[in-house]
């Protein structure tokens, strides 16, 4: 049986986690108490969290976050989560003020095996009642977590407990069904995975196991803390309540077979897509997908209230973008009441303003790209709209965008960043030198389909309404 000291050892450069359990057999004492609070603060992407105790299964690396701890109680798998405010750094230089679990948001994963018992002491030290729902879990009804349905309320400073057997493997999530508009909002939830007991015919082995949750904040720029009443007009689109550049690259080796399990609490859906590499559709929150129902895809769209579990074979080396294909999902702190300038000449005007305005610059004639190395000045404690920098320069993203970086040198189990791609020669594309031949064009191009047969002028009125009968 490893130490306490050796378990923490265990976590490497990653940092450390405040408290860990030993994983020697629980005294008469220790059941009577609750399990040892254990804590992580660091936004870094922790190792895998290999099982020392219990049945034995292939962990997954929560991006941005970490896996929890249990004690073993009489065959009985225990977690102790805490409900409670907490500080995420977003990313460098973007601090929000939370609600999670155990120090972090989303709170940690929960990992187990198909068939474990499983027991949940939940302690709330948020400033109003909550509750925990094992959103996709087969479980007695009582057990549930929907405050005043299935359960009393966990009241402020109380504990309640949770107990069922994890029935089926798959990959789920825990979240709040109490004033859950405001506790999502504030980014309490988590991830879980229940691992399969044995070899399942519909569930492969594979190298690396990667898992995250969409969220998504509205945080005015020199705000810290969340506007819970927003119900789509969101700035911050977030993977585990961290947005790019602040996200972790997902690290592989070459040839690995890769999975990676996304689970989205926002309030829209999410098309999530990988460059340079198909993957499949191999299970959801209802469980593993049959083999004759998959089909190879580049993007998957992930709605509300859904977990997507994709797997790929990690074949060709390189940094591949990965990364939501909404447009505006890709942006950090991004107003949605700006006008238009695209194509406006502004250059008398911006003269006049920065006659009154020193530091003002204007933006948005020729498009919003300049923005990513604009060094216009920030309020406290938010983001430009578009950050990170590349090999090749500014990289023109923000908010849910990371990269999936191959590499036939990394070693098996190393999830360090092994820095940016070495492109082989000649394989960059490059700036034409010769010259540029004139466009020819057919003369029987373009026209109308259906011309109309007497083209006429058309006057339009327009009559303003002075009440609602007249829309």
């Amino acid at each position: 049986m490893n130490s306490r000291r050796n378990f923490l050892s265990g976590f490497g450069r990653f940092g450390t986690i405040a408290a860990a359990l030993s994983a020697a057999s629980v005294s008469k004492v220790a059941m009577a108490t609750l399990p040892e609070l254990i804590t992580q603060t660091k936004p870094d992407t922790m190792p895998p969290l290999v099982p020392n105790n219990g049945r034995p299964y292939n962990p997954v690396v929560t991006l941005n976050g970490w896996t929890l701890p249990w004690r073993m109680n009489q065959g009985v798998k225990e977690f102790h989560l805490v409900t409670e405010p907490v500080l995420r750094e977003m990313a460098p230089g973007l601090t929000a003020h939370l609600w999670g679990y155990n120090g972090q948001s989303p709170g940690p994963t929960i990992e187990v095996v198909e068939g474990d018992r499983v027991r949940i002491f939940v302690t709330n030290k948020l400033p109003e009642h909550t509750s925990v729902h094992w959103h996709g879990q087969r479980l007695p009804n009582g057990m549930d977590g929907v405050s005043g349905l299935t359960q009393a309320p966990i009241q402020p400073g109380k504990t309640m407990v949770y107990e069922f057997i994890a029935r089926r493997p798959g990959t789920f999530m825990y979240h709040p069904h109490a004033d859950e508009m405001s506790q999502m909002a504030m980014g309490l939830m988590g991830s879980w995975v229940t691992h399969p007991k044995g070899r399942h015919p519909q569930i492969e082995e594979v190298d690396r196991d990667f898992i995250f949750l969409l969220n998504a904040y509205d945080i005015e720029p020199g705000a810290y803390t969340p506007k819970v009443s927003t119900m789509l007009d969101f700035n911050l689109w977030s993977w585990n309540s961290r947005v790019f550049p602040g996200i972790d690259p997902l690290v592989v080796r070459k040839n690995d077979k890769v999975r990676i399990r996304v689970g989205n609490l926002t309030m829209t859906n999410h098309p999530i897509h990988i460059h340079g590499h198909e993957f499949q559709v191999t299970g959801t929150d209802g469980g593993p997908v049959p083999r004759s129902a998959r089909w190879p895809e580049v993007t998957t769209d992930v709605a509300v209230g859904q977990m997507r579990q994709i797997e790929f074979i990690a074949d060709v080396e390189g940094d591949w973008a990965f990364h939501c294909h909404k447009a505006h999902h890709t942006m950090n702190a991004m107003g949605h009441n700006t006008a238009n300038m695209i194509g406006v000449e502004q250059a008398d005007i911006a003269k006049k303003i920065s006659d009154l305005i020193p530091d003002y610059m204007s933006m948005g004639e020729s498009g919003m790209a300049g923005m990513s190395s604009m060094a216009m000045p920030l309020p406290e404690n938010t983001l430009p709209m578009m950050s990170g920098v590349g090999p090749f320069g500014s990289v023109d993203m923000g908010g849910m965008f990371s990269v999936l970086k191959v590499r036939k040198n990394q070693k098996t189990g190393d999830y360090k960043d092994p820095g940016w791609y070495q492109h082989p020669t000649g394989s960059v594309a490059q700036e034409w030198q010769g010259s540029q031949p004139d466009a020819i064009r057919s003369k029987q191009a373009g026209g109308e389909l259906m011309p109309l047969a007497q083209p006429q002028a058309v006057e339009v009125q327009i009559r303003k309404p002075t009440g609602h009968s007249q829309h």
